[in-house]
């Protein structure tokens, strides 16, 4: 956005500008043409005045004033009509003016002489000089009837020139300031619509519409909008947080008085059968029936005692654990007390970094990590390779360990399901094992995540604290 308001303020300088300068330079050519049309008027003037002169002259010869006083004309007269000739040229400068001209002042030399013999001879030199003063005035009436028409075409031209310099001059007074005006209304709407649109947003987002989104703008307020989309998300995601807290709290305190109210009869049960399983006069029938009771029994407190783990987990007992040391051991227990299916052979891939200490609780961070290893297991019936491996991020200032499998994956519609308590897709499965995982890791102050792998198979990965991290964290 401010590169555009940036880019409109440019532009419309440069428009002012251009049509500034352009004014600037009608406005210099309209004076100088005026310049010179004063100056041809000047010149117009000087012929006029030869012409007077030479009409005074002519006058003079065909009365005959001076005549009779022993003289026709001084010598002044025929000077004064060469320098009103000469002084014409230092305004000429066409080929054809000039011409006429050098014409015009070989005639009034050739007056001049005339008037001289005049002013000395007898009568008929006289006339010869009128003649020849007849002949000048033709030429000068002719060059002052040629030029004059010759100048009003000129003066036209000008007058012309002037007005289309008023009328731009005029256009840019009107128009400069209407195109201010729309560029202001542009820019003040660019403004104004990002700004209402967000305005709306942030109303929705205040009456409680969480999934609304902002979409559609650009530069500045498009970054802005994606901050408040992800503000909008991150609330979101608290705000379901908080409801399955509160959910799981109240699951919590049902599940204590359930288990208890279940418990106690599992007992009195599981007891019962071992008594009855002990008589001898019981049939292989019934004795089978009672074994199978007492399975149903213990899968029954396992149930309970897994659903007891996810509603109010035990508070974690934290301290520093080498994490690599740890993965090893798990893994070497897993092989130890899982004997592998014939034609199912099964291998743990360890790729183990360097990584600093986490806080964590070992017995919990146990069973997650068996949790995540049974998994795994259960998605590659035909065996495979379990590739478990470690890193550190120092910048957030936790240590990872992730699971990953080859198996047939989690499927789209049901990964946001994942991590919700009983629900399954392996049968006989409870649905809490990666339900509690998750809720362990996350009393950890860290995380359980997982993405699909892009050769198959799924990758599972926990996040703990540093241990040097935490600590800090807790004093400060």
């Amino acid at each position: 956005m401010k590169r555009k308001i940036i880019l409109g303020l440019v532009l419309h300088t440069l428009v002012f500008l251009v049509a500034g300068g352009y004014l600037a330079l009608e406005i210099r050519g309209a004076t100088v043409d005026m310049e010179r049309v004063l100056r041809l008027h000047d010149v117009e003037l000087l012929r006029e005045d030869f012409l007077v002169r030479l009409h005074e002259v002519q006058l003079t010869l065909a009365r005959g004033e001076r005549a009779a006083q022993g003289a026709v004309l001084t010598d002044d007269d025929a000077a004064t009509l060469e320098r009103s000739i000469t002084a014409c040229f230092g305004c000429h400068h066409s080929d054809e003016d000039s011409a006429r001209l050098v014409a015009l002042r070989d005639g009034t030399r050739r007056l001049r002489a005339a008037l001289d013999e005049a002013r000395s001879g007898p009568g008929s030199a006289a006339e010869a000089a009128f003649v020849q003063g007849e002949e000048m005035v033709a030429r000068v009436l002719e060059m002052v009837d040629v030029t004059h028409q010759r100048l009003e075409a000129r003066t036209m031209v000008v007058m012309r020139g002037v007005a289309s310099t008023r009328y731009v001059a005029y256009a840019l007074f009107l128009f400069g300031p209407l195109l201010s005006a729309v560029l202001g209304l542009v820019a003040l709407r660019s403004l104004t619509r990002p700004l209402d649109t967000l305005r709306e947003a942030t109303h929705r987002l205040r009456h409680g519409d969480l999934d609304h989104r902002v979409e559609g703008l650009e530069a500045e307020f498009g970054e802005l909008a994606d901050s408040f989309n992800a503000m909008a998300e991150s609330l979101k995601n608290q705000m379901q947080l908080m409801q399955r807290t509160e959910q799981l709290v109240v699951v919590g305190e049902m599940a204590a008085g359930l288990v208890h109210e279940i418990k106690n009869p599992l007992a009195g049960i599981k007891a019962a059968v071992q008594v009855l399983g002990r008589e001898a006069s019981l049939s292989e029938e019934d004795r089978d029936v009672l074994v199978r009771v007492g399975r149903e029994v213990v899968g029954l407190e396992a149930l309970l005692r897994s659903f007891l783990e996810f509603a109010r987990p035990a508070r974690p007992q934290l301290a520093e654990v080498d994490v690599n040391a740890f993965v090893e051991s798990t893994t070497a227990f897993y092989l130890r007390s899982h004997a592998q299916a014939p034609g199912r052979p099964l291998r743990i891939v360890k790729s183990l970094a360097t990584v600093p200490p986490a806080l964590t609780d070992p017995m919990q961070l146990q069973q997650i990590l068996l949790n995540l290893l049974l998994n795994a297991v259960d998605a590659m019936p035909e065996g495979g390779n379990i590739e478990v491996r470690t890193g550190h991020d120092e910048r957030a200032g936790t240590v990872h360990v992730e699971i990953a499998d080859a198996g047939r994956g989690i499927r789209p519609e049901h990964a946001a399901r994942v991590f919700e308590p009983f629900f399954t897709t392996k049968p006989g499965g409870t649905g809490l094992g990666l339900a509690v995982s998750k809720r362990l890791a996350e009393q950890h102050g860290g995380s359980l995540e997982f993405v699909a792998n892009p050769g198959g198979g799924t990758t599972f990965r926990i996040e703990l604290p540093v241990a040097e991290r935490a600590s800090e964290r807790r004093s400060a």
